[in-house]
């Protein structure tokens, strides 16, 4: 009888044991569940952070864009203004110069016109060699009137070969004359200013 009742308390102790140990099966499958729960959790989570961070990145670039896009129209709008402007003011210059250059053509011939009617009334007069003479007399000095009225002024000679206002064609040696100095002038030079029309064509002594 005894032994039976150790038997019974024998079996009852390893059924308590087992369900013990099915109680501690159980918790530890809760806990790996739990641990595989918090990790889906922890990369749902990262994934949806990762996600955030590039619609914010996403957005800024867009922004950035944007704002590169407008500057560039407005640089692009402003290249055309000042495209359009250089492009009236060239024509502008050009019309002005065009026109100044007309203004100025038309005052010489103004000048020189009427010394074109003497030498053809020269030309039909029927009087002797000295009324021609002093007819294209006339006509020369109307010539000078006209280009001294244009500021035009016959280059000097008298103070020595300037290689700025004479070209030398021939050399002489002639002990009469200082060296440099200008011994004969084959065709004269004129100037405006500082600015030579025509260089004077000379001989130069040495």
């Amino acid at each position: 009888m005894m032994k039976d009742n150790e038997n019974l308390e024998n079996l009852e102790n390893q059924e308590e044991g087992m369900e013990n140990e099915n109680a501690n099966s159980n918790d530890n499958v809760d806990i790996e569940e739990n641990i595989e729960d918090l990790k889906e959790e922890a990369q749902v989570s990262e994934e949806k952070k990762k996600e955030e961070d590039e619609l914010k990145m996403f957005k800024k670039y867009k922004d950035e864009n944007k704002k590169l896009t407008n500057e560039l129209e407005t640089l692009k709008d402003r290249l055309l203004r000042v495209s359009a402007e250089y492009e009236n003011y060239r024509k502008r210059t050009t019309k002005e110069k065009e026109g100044i250059y007309t203004d100025a053509c038309i005052d010489v011939l103004k000048e020189i016109v009427p010394n074109l009617d003497n030498l053809e009334r020269a030309l039909e007069a029927n009087g002797n060699i000295e009324d021609m003479k002093k007819g294209v007399e006339m006509t020369l000095k109307g010539f000078r009137t006209a280009l001294e009225k244009l500021g035009v002024e016959e280059i000097e000679t008298k103070d020595g070969f300037d290689p700025n206002f004479h070209q030398a064609v021939m050399h002489v040696q002639d002990e009469n004359l200082d060296e440099n100095s200008v011994a004969e002038v084959f065709m004269k030079g004129y100037k405006r200013g500082d600015k030579v029309i025509r260089h004077s064509v000379v001989k130069v002594a040495n």
